[in-house]
C-alpha cells in the first residue's frame, strides 16, 4: 500500500513520525490547519500516514497500533473530510452520517472534545455525544435536532436505536470500533451484534424499519476497527463488520489466523482473503513507545504500602510538574488508598514535639472509577486533565484510549491480570514522542509476570528503591545499610509504624469490606 512505502523518520524522542504533510496524505488544506493549530499536528504519525489514505479511499480498515500513536486523528480526520466535501452541505435535518462507538465514558468525552476541535471551520457538521450516565431526554432532544458525527458507548447507543423514533440515521456512512478490544472484554458482544442487526453492517445506506434504504445521498458503506491488541472476540466482531478490508500494522501470525469474511454471518474457518491487504511491519511482540523506560520494583506483602507512599514521595518532591497516575484492581481500593494519601500526615525529620505534622505526599490528588456518580468522573476527569501536577488514582477505566497530556510517570500498584492490560495502562504515558516512565508493583509470588511480559518483548529494569529509601533522613541521621529486607529499612519500618498508628484512628470511619479489599496486602499486622 501506499502508506507501507512511505519515508519515515525518528525523532529524538523516539515516535516515528511520517516525513510526509497531512496535505500530501490527501486531506483539504483547512482541515491541515485545524490539525496544527487546534490539535498540534505538524506532521502525521506513522499510523496517520499509514491509515488515512486508506480510509479517505473507502476501503474497510482494521488497525493494530500501539497506543498513543494518534489513531483517533486517523479516523476523524478522513471523516470531516469527505463531509465537509458533500453536495448540497449537509444539514442537522440529514441526521447521523458517522458512529463512532467507545468503551468508557470518559473516552466518549475525549473523543467528542477532538472533533469539537476539528470542527472549529466547519460549522455546518455537528458532533455530539451520548453515553451511559447523562439525561436521556437531553439525549433525546439532541438527536432530534440532527448529530453529524456520534460518539456513543454501546449500551446508551442500543437503548436510543430502540427507543428514540426521532433519531435519523439513514445516512449513515461509517461505523468506527474505537478501542474494540476493550468494548467487547467489558461484555458488550451481545449489545454491538444488534446493533449491527439494526444499523446493517456492510449495507450502502442504512435501513429503515421496513428494509428499504432512502437516502439523498450516494456512499458506500464503511467501517473501521481500532484495536491496540488482538484476540478471538476481535476476530469475531471483524468477520462481521468488515469487508475485504485493508490491515494496517497487523502482526504477521495474526493476519494468517484471522478469517475476514465478505458476507455478515459467515461462521465457517476460511482461509484470509486474498483481498485482505496488510500495510505496516510485522512483529509478534507487544507495541510501546521506545521512548518509556519501564521499571519493576519487588516488595514484600508487609512493606508495600510504606514503599508506595515514599516513592510518590521521591517523585513529588524531585519535580515541580510531576503527573503520575496510580491504578489499582479494584474500585474499593481506589476509594481507601485516596483517603489514606489525601489525609495521611508524617513527622519524619525530628523527633521534637513542637513541630507539626505535614502531609506525607503533598500533591493534587485525583481518584476514578467506574462506581463514581457521573458528575464526579467528569469533574476529576477533565480537572486531573488541566492540572500540571498532580496525582490520579484510578481503575482500569483510565487503562483505555485516554489522553492526559504531560503524564510523566505510571505505577501499577496491583499487577494486572493479563499481560496485554500491562500494554493499555503504561500507554497513558510516552505519548505522540513524550518520555515517559513506568514502575510495577510485584510481591515475591509475582516475579513470574516478568517472563510472561518477557514472552512479547517487553523488557523491565529493576527500580532503584534502596536509593530512594536511603535518601530520607530519619531524625537527622543517614540510615545506617545494615539491614536483611526491604521491610527491616529503618526508613520503612519508621514510617510502617505511623502508618498503622493513622489506620487506627480512620478504621471505624471505614466499610469493613473496603478496609479489607484496599489494606489486607499493605498492612497485615493491622487487620487481624
Amino acid at each position: 500500500m501506499v502508506a507501507a512505502k512511505r519515508k519515515n523518520t525518528e525523532t529524538e524522542e523516539g515516535e516515528i513520525f511520517s516525513s510526509c504533510s497531512f496535505s500530501s496524505l490527501g486531506l483539504h488544506s483547512n482541515l491541515c490547519e485545524q490539525l496544527e493549530e487546534r490539535l498540534g499536528f505538524k506532521a502525521p504519525t506513522l499510523v496517520q500516514a499509514q491509515a488515512i489514505p486508506v480510509i479517505l479511499s473507502g476501503r474497510h480498515v482494521l488497525v493494530n497500533a500501539a497506543t498513543g500513536t494518534g489513531k483517533t486523528v486517523a479516523y476523524l480526520a478522513p471523516v470531516i473530510h469527505h463531509l465537509h466535501l458533500y453536495q448540497p452541505r449537509i444539514q442537522r435535518s440529514d441526521g447521523t452520517f458517522a458512529l463512532v462507538l467507545v468503551p468508557t465514558r470518559e473516552l466518549c468525552l475525549q473523543v467528542h472534545e477532538i472533533l469539537h476541535k476539528l470542527l472549529h471551520r466547519f460549522h455546518w457538521i455537528v458532533p455530539g455525544y451520548v453515553m451511559g450516565g447523562e439525561n436521556r431526554n437531553k439525549e433525546k432532544a439532541r438527536l432530534r435536532k440532527g448529530i453529524s458525527i456520534l460518539v456513543a458507548t454501546p449500551g446508551r447507543l442500543l437503548d436510543h436505536l430502540k427507543n428514540t423514533s426521532s433519531f435519523l440515521h439513514t445516512n449513515l456512512r461509517w461505523i468506527i470500533f474505537d478501542e474494540a478490544d476493550r468494548i467487547l472484554e467489558l461484555g458488550f458482544g451481545k449489545e454491538i451484534e444488534e446493533i449491527l442487526d439494526r444499523l446493517g453492517s456492510m449495507q450502502h445506506g442504512s435501513a429503515t424499519e421496513d428494509g428499504v434504504v432512502s437516502t439523498k445521498y450516494e456512499f458506500q458503506r464503511q467501517n473501521l476497527l481500532l484495536s491496540a491488541t488482538l484476540n478471538e472476540k476481535v476476530n469475531h466482531l471483524a468477520k462481521m463488520s468488515l469487508e475485504k478490508p485493508v490491515m494496517i500494522g497487523m502482526p504477521e501470525k495474526k493476519t494468517q489466523s484471522i478469517a475476514l469474511h465478505e458476507h455478515l454471518g459467515s461462521d465457517t474457518d476460511d482461509e484470509p482473503q486474498p483481498s485482505a491487504k496488510t500495510t505496516g511491519s510485522f512483529s509478534e511482540d507487544y507495541k510501546l513507545p521506545a521512548q518509556l523506560t519501564q521499571r519493576y520494583v519487588k516488595v514484600p506483602c508487609n512493606a508495600r504500602l510504606a514503599v508506595l507512599l515514599s516513592i510518590l514521595k521521591h517523585l513529588f518532591e524531585r519535580e515541580t510538574s510531576e503527573k503520575i497516575v496510580l491504578f489499582f484492581s479494584t474500585c474499593d481500593a481506589v476509594d481507601f488508598h485516596y483517603s489514606l494519601i489525601s489525609e495521611f500526615q508524617f513527622r519524619p525529620h525530628s523527633g521534637l514535639e513542637a513541630e507539626l505534622n505535614q502531609m506525607f505526599v503533598r500533591c493534587k490528588t485525583f481518584r476514578l472509577h467506574g462506581n463514581m456518580k457521573q458528575e464526579d468522573r467528569r469533574t476529576a476527569f477533565e480537572t486531573f486533565k488541566k492540572e500540571k501536577s498532580a496525582l490520579l488514582l484510578s481503575t482500569d477505566v483510565c487503562a483505555r484510549g485516554l489522553d492526559f497530556p504531560k503524564v510523566k510517570c505510571i505505577i501499577q500498584y496491583d499487577s494486572p491480570g493479563e499481560a496485554t492490560e500491562y500494554v493499555h495502562r503504561v500507554g497513558r504515558t510516552a505519548r505522540l514522542g513524550e518520555r515517559g516512565d513506568s514502575l510495577l508493583f510485584l510481591q515475591p509470588i509475582e516475579m513470574d509476570y516478568l517472563k510472561e511480559l518477557a514472552k512479547h518483548g517487553v523488557s523491565l529494569q529493576e527500580y532503584p528503591l534502596l536509593k530512594v529509601l536511603d535518601s530520607f533522613p530519619l531524625f537527622g541521621h543517614k540510615h545506617v545499610r545494615k539491614f536483611l529486607s526491604i521491610d527491616s529499612h529503618p526508613w520503612v519500618m519508621s514510617l510502617q509504624k505511623a502508618l498503622e498508628a493513622f489506620t487506627e484512628k480512620i478504621r471505624r470511619h471505614w466499610p469493613k469490606t473496603h478496609f479489607a479489599l484496599g489494606f489486607v496486602h499493605t498492612l497485615p499486622i493491622v487487620v487481624s
